[in-house]
């Protein structure tokens, strides 16, 4: 019995860390207990306790994650074999193409930045290492491509129709079809799905047991990375996923 209660609390902990996650100016206590489907007493005494230890921050009545969850984060990235070993292959092709290149890892139906290096034609906009990002546009497309079966329906039938940054509205047949051809592919191509005025391509990265741990992209805006640069660099990118995949 006490061991089931101490893993329904550690539960309760984690859900309300990943209700705060995802809203970085903060909840108040009612929605953060609604939004992770506790009561608000337990809501209250697992933010209490969060608090104390630093992973919280309590500003004007709003909870948001506090600056102790940056340990963890900084354990994560200097002690990941895949952020280790992607860092020297990332500098590499974005020196050689003037290109971001990014590796991100999928979490859920999210990918999260886990080692990112600009080009010499830096982006218009920020992407910090942690951010989390949807799985079904950009790279993390060729990680739901991975995905087995029932998973993957589960992705569609969560998150379709969506409409991209570009305006386009993708069916959940379209969204299939999409998988299923960058899956025989190998990468996938985005045009200004998630951020107007960019293009990308991405790989996934296998392991040395042929599992896909990441994926690696290469984003420029829409004048760096014109159309005709696409088959070459989706050469780059999957050489690159290579190199990273037999050293992790």
């Amino acid at each position: 019995m006490a061991e089931s209660t101490t893993m329904r609390s550690l539960d309760g902990a984690i859900d309300v860390l990943e209700v705060l996650e995802g809203a970085p100016s903060g909840l108040r206590l009612s929605e953060v207990a609604r939004l992770s489907g506790l009561h608000v007493a337990t809501t209250q005494r697992i933010l209490a306790a969060l608090e104390q230890r630093g992973r919280v921050d309590k500003v004007d009545g709003r909870y948001r994650a506090g600056v102790g969850l940056l340990f963890g984060a900084h354990a994560y990235l200097t002690g990941s074999p895949i952020v280790l070993s992607a860092r020297p292959v990332l500098q590499e092709i974005a020196a050689s193409t003037g290109l971001t290149a990014s590796v991100f890892v999928r979490t859920g139906f999210h990918r999260a930045v886990i080692a990112r290096v600009e080009g010499t034609d830096p982006l218009r906009y920020e992407l910090p290492v942690g951010e989390r990002l949807p799985l079904h546009v950009g790279a993390g497309k060729v990680l739901a491509a991975q995905l087995e079966p029932e998973e993957q329906e589960r992705l569609v039938l969560e998150v379709a129709p969506y409409t991209l940054a570009s305006g386009q509205v993708m069916s959940a047949d379209e969204m299939r079809e999409s998988l299923a051809q960058i899956r025989a592919a190998g990468f996938a191509v985005s045009i200004g799905e998630r951020v107007l005025g960019t293009r990308s391509v991405a790989t996934p990265v296998r392991n040395r047991e042929d599992v896909a741990v990441a994926a690696l992209q290469i984003t420029g805006t829409a004048e760096a990375f014109p159309e005709g640069r696409t088959a070459a660099l989706a050469d780059t990118v999957r050489n690159a996923a290579a190199q990273l995949g037999r050293q992790v």
